[in-house]
């Protein structure tokens, strides 16, 4: 086998591996810069995202129709992934920051056994805001409704080391739930 050869074999091994962390992406979205309270009182922005893969979601706490599943959900994947050893960021922006003041959110989280370690439920803006950031950027409707409820997005979304959000999925369907757990593991080397 002459250098050549050993060169284009390199390069194809080289090629394929990295082909091999790849998923298919269906979003294409970059997240502004934002800087939010977490449930223990801390700030967490973007900044302190960037250079990692993390889940994000929509909920709250006083949700009586999608949020109590989609926020069980999130919390078996969060099981899921630490049992393949992995520990990606796991965000909750609250769409009720009026109410979802950092003690609701320490209770809900303790309520659903989410693990604070990797999971953040974030408030500390105004509701303008969030929608904003839910319509603008997550291309997701979020809208006040009667009763105190709240019209929102039940999707999971994967964001990229870059902040861009590179795939949604359906947080009420248990296949896009399993897809979601099998992308996070491919883009993380498992």
């Amino acid at each position: 086998m002459n250098i050549r050869s050993i060169l284009i074999l390199l390069a194809a091994v080289f090629l394929l591996s990295a082909c091999h962390n790849k998923i298919e992406t269906n979003r294409s979205e970059k997240l502004p810069d934002f800087d939010y309270t977490t449930q223990d009182e801390n700030k967490l922005g973007l900044d302190d995202l960037i250079g990692d893969w993390w889940i994000s979601y929509f909920s709250y706490t006083r949700c009586t129709t999608v949020c109590p599943r989609t926020t069980a959900n999130m919390v078996d994947i969060q099981r899921a992934l630490k049992n393949e050893g992995l520990t990606p960021r796991i965000i909750s922006f609250s769409i009720d920051p009026e109410n979802d003041t950092p003690e609701v959110l320490r209770e809900y989280a303790k309520d659903y056994s989410a693990d604070l370690e990797t999971m953040t439920f974030l408030t500390g803006y105004d509701f303008e805001e969030i929608r904003d950031l839910s319509v603008t950027t997550f291309k997701a409707v979020l809208e006040k409704g009667a009763l105190d409820q709240r019209s929102h997005s039940f999707f999971f979304y994967l964001i990229n080391p870059d902040g861009e959000i590179v795939k949604q999925y359906n947080g009420m369907s248990d296949t896009d739930n399993e897809l979601l757990v099998a992308d996070v593991k491919k883009v993380l080397g498992k």
